[in-house]
């Protein structure tokens, strides 16, 4: 599996829309991985100045963390392979 970070502008969402956004992507992969597709959401950093959010999630593919987010009604600019470098 792949680490993907997906960037998104959240500015101005309130914390308990990006509670509800966060719930969204962990049970979209849950039911996606139910179905055969294994992927998982890691976690998210936001930034409430400027709105910028960076979600991390562990799939098989760029389309299938697209497809996700997609499900999920998630906004995103775009998807790209990333480090995780996590200590």
């Amino acid at each position: 599996m792949t680490v993907y970070m997906v960037e998104r502008d959240l500015k101005g969402i309130s914390m308990e829309d990006l509670g509800s956004a966060q719930q969204a992507a962990i049970k979209t992969a849950q039911d996606m991985t139910a179905q055969g597709s294994k992927i998982s959401y890691i976690r998210s950093t936001y930034a409430p100045e400027d709105g910028r959010c960076m979600c991390l999630f562990d799939g098989s593919s760029k389309e299938q963390v697209q497809k996700l987010n997609d499900t999920a009604g998630l906004p995103y600019h775009r998807v790209v392979e990333a480090l995780d470098l996590t200590p």
